[in-house]
């Protein structure tokens, strides 16, 4: 009963952000940073350590979870969902996607999302305090969505080495000093936790795919994702053959990832 009882509450709020104009900025796998750090967490935890191989530890310890996971039976079942969901379906339609459009194209593709998002980069950097970095936004966003035709040439980075900001408002509200309280494992979101999932929704408000009429959003979503998942093939399959439980790689690497995100200056 308390597990199903977990797992309907985790749907309704799916459920909610779900029939949102924007309901979700990645399927499964993570991100592909995420992907590599969790790759990268993984193989740590392959790897015997001098002080589990030490006898004076005993061997029922085990060391303590990175973030609280009280709800992992339910978030358990959502990792397994997700994971079909990539296997059957994502995967394979990224993959003839990925066919038909050559390389330059896709990447051209994700210059003209991550340009579209501008202001979410740049609002959650004026709320961090990182003025040099709203300034850069500022400076990309023209000069790509002129001169870069709509964004699809990420002519600020090629020409004049001016990164894009990486920061969202779950990142902006570990700055201001809350934590992640626990973790969530969405189905369809994947990974996340209480922080990230309200700034997954105050987000919302600052993104321009949110007031896409639902015709065209339907339909530029969908090729957002294919054409993401189809530019880091492999990734989440690194990450299964590497980890002793890959749940646990993807849950203890996705919190690191988000708190080096909190910390970096």
């Amino acid at each position: 009963m308390k597990i199903t009882g977990s797992i309907f509450i985790l749907s309704a709020l799916w459920l909610a952000l779900f029939l949102s104009p924007c309901y979700a900025q990645h399927l499964i796998p993570s991100p592909s940073d995420e992907a590599s750090s969790s790759a990268s967490g993984a193989d740590e935890v392959s790897e015997p350590s001098d002080v589990t191989a030490s006898s004076e530890l005993p061997a029922e310890e085990e060391p303590e979870a990175a973030i609280p996971d009280p709800l992992e039976p339910a978030n358990r079942v959502f990792f397994g969902f997700n994971d079909k969901l990539y296997f059957w379906f994502l995967k394979p339609v990224a993959t003839g996607y990925k066919a038909i459009i050559p390389e330059q194209g896709r990447v051209g593709v994700r210059n003209f999302y991550s340009n579209l998002t501008t202001p979410i980069r740049l609002v959650n950097c004026l709320f961090q305090a990182k003025f040099k970095g709203a300034g850069n936004e500022g400076f990309r966003f023209l000069l790509n969505s002129t001169f870069g035709i709509a964004g699809f040439l990420d002519l600020a980075k090629r020409d004049f080495n001016v990164e894009k900001e990486d920061r969202d408002f779950g990142q902006t509200l570990g700055v201001w000093g809350m934590g992640p309280a626990f973790f969530i494992n969405w189905p369809i979101l994947g990974p996340s936790n209480v922080r990230d999932t309200l700034g997954f929704a105050g987000d919302l408000v600052f993104d321009p795919r949110t007031y896409l009429l639902n015709p065209i959003f339907y339909v530029a979503r969908p090729v957002e994702i294919i054409n993401d998942t189809s530019l880091k093939i492999g990734e989440y399959e690194s990450l299964k053959k590497a980890a002793l439980d890959p749940y646990i790689a993807v849950r203890e690497a996705y919190t690191q990832y988000r708190q080096n995100k909190i910390e970096t200056k």
